[in-house]
């Protein structure tokens, strides 16, 4: 199916942008992304238009949500002050970035996995992961893996997660899968719970430090007011804001300013 996307939107600045793993580019130009059960091949068709391999009740019930359509990234862009420099060059340079909406436990184990790994590093091991616990399926002629559940996750041992490349985050991923599994945690009931106690609940998950939970926060439950903060972004703290975060100036925007923030740090190879 055709589709039209008027507002901001590049795949490609997305897959780079650091909040997804599985997504892919293609040698054909195409763009492949991946979530539960479903998969999607955009294919681009010129301006603005894009070929879509699903069916229209797809793309409106799972594919629309996913890259937040509802929501005018272009609006927000030309809300930024003219005074913050460094945001709007950011903005600028990073503009087609949208928050992916995700799920919440594969957000959960990604980046716990995350923690001082590349993320080329991270994407092999996720890919491991569903390759050694994920269920197959295929499309198209081609087989892809889900993200194992809490149950099917939590009955590898310590040392098969270290097979994939996990080192010492295996143990904590071993311990928060089961304690899923075993507790029966809902991650759709999390999404009635305020920003403080969503964060609090997060928080109890082994190797689950704030960083990650904020993670969680904006790149699954959409809760934009999240801003992480990496090395990157404490970079830019310090060098363009005198070490006095901006986001809690910016409201339900911090945590997409924050992601053209951190495409643009990492570009840039800001020190």
């Amino acid at each position: 199916m055709k589709i039209q996307i008027p507002d901001d939107f590049d795949p490609e600045k997305i897959i780079r942008s650091g909040q997804c793993f599985r997504a892919s580019a293609q040698p054909d130009g195409s763009f492949h992304f991946i979530t539960g059960k479903n998969t999607l091949s955009l294919s681009p068709l010129g301006t603005d238009t894009w070929e879509a391999d699903c069916t229209p009740y797809v793309w409106k019930r799972v594919w629309a949500p996913y890259f937040d359509l509802s929501v005018s990234y272009k609006s927000l862009r030309r809300s930024i002050p003219a005074k913050d420099h460094f945001l709007r060059a950011a903005a600028g340079y990073g503009k087609g970035i949208r928050i992916l909406r995700q799920d919440p436990f594969e957000m959960l184990i990604t980046f716990i996995i995350s923690q001082r790994k590349s993320i080329p590093a991270i994407r092999s091991s996720v890919d491991k992961l569903c390759l050694a616990a994920g269920k197959e399926i295929t499309k198209n002629g081609r087989t892809f893996y889900t993200f194992p559940s809490p149950s099917a996750l939590g009955k590898l041992s310590v040392n098969e997660l270290k097979n994939c490349s996990l080192g010492y985050r295996a143990a904590y991923i071993h311990a928060t899968a089961r304690m899923i599994a075993r507790e029966k945690i809902s991650f759709t009931e999390m999404e009635t719970l305020s920003d403080k106690e969503l964060t609090e609940k997060l928080l109890l998950f082994p190797g689950a430090g704030i960083k990650v939970v904020n993670c969680i926060s904006l790149f699954a439950y959409h809760r934009t007011a999240a801003a992480p903060v990496d090395v990157w972004i404490g970079r830019v703290i310090q060098k363009h804001y005198g070490g006095v975060s901006p986001f809690p100036s910016y409201g339900h925007a911090a945590g997409i300013f924050q992601q053209y923030m951190f495409f643009y740090a990492q570009a840039k190879k800001l020190k």
